[in-house]
């Protein structure tokens, strides 16, 4: 079952069972794959799904923060429902360990000497980790091989 057909199944589910916040979390997250098919003109894949929704999460994090910085712990509360709804459609995540060995292998493999030679590495990376790391962790943790390298 390809996870748009999960998320679709989910969302009916939902609504049969009356539980509203669910079925809006999910009904902005089917939008959202649906204005990426629109947009991209192509028949969408599991990873294009799982890259819909880190999109989302990233954004529920953001406003968490700004909610929570204005004090307004209602609308924080209602992105983090949104998030936890989300989550449950990643694969599961990678460890630190194995995260860490990926990032010494793509160092290797591509030759990276210094700081600039990021980008390389981090195309290396992403295929690898999309939807099971934080890029922004993993951005880090080369730039700081590099800087030792």
């Amino acid at each position: 079952m390809s996870l748009e057909t999960r998320i679709d199944d989910d969302w009916k589910a939902a609504m049969k069972a009356g539980e509203r916040a669910r079925k809006d979390a999910l009904s902005l997250l089917r939008a959202a794959i649906k204005q990426k098919r629109v947009d991209e003109k192509l028949v969408i894949d599991d990873a294009a799904v799982i890259a819909v929704i880190e999109k989302m999460l990233k954004q529920r994090r953001d406003s968490i923060t700004q909610y929570e910085a204005a004090k307004r712990q209602d609308l924080a509360d209602v992105e983090k429902f949104e998030s936890a709804v989300l989550a449950t459609y990643m694969p599961q995540g990678l460890s630190a360990a194995e995260i860490e060995a990926i990032v010494t292998a793509a160092v290797a493999e591509s030759g990276a000497k210094a700081s600039s030679d990021m980008g390389k590495v981090i195309a290396l990376i992403k295929p690898k980790v999309a939807g099971r790391a934080d890029m922004g962790e993993v951005s880090k943790l080369v730039k700081a091989k590099l800087a030792g390298a």
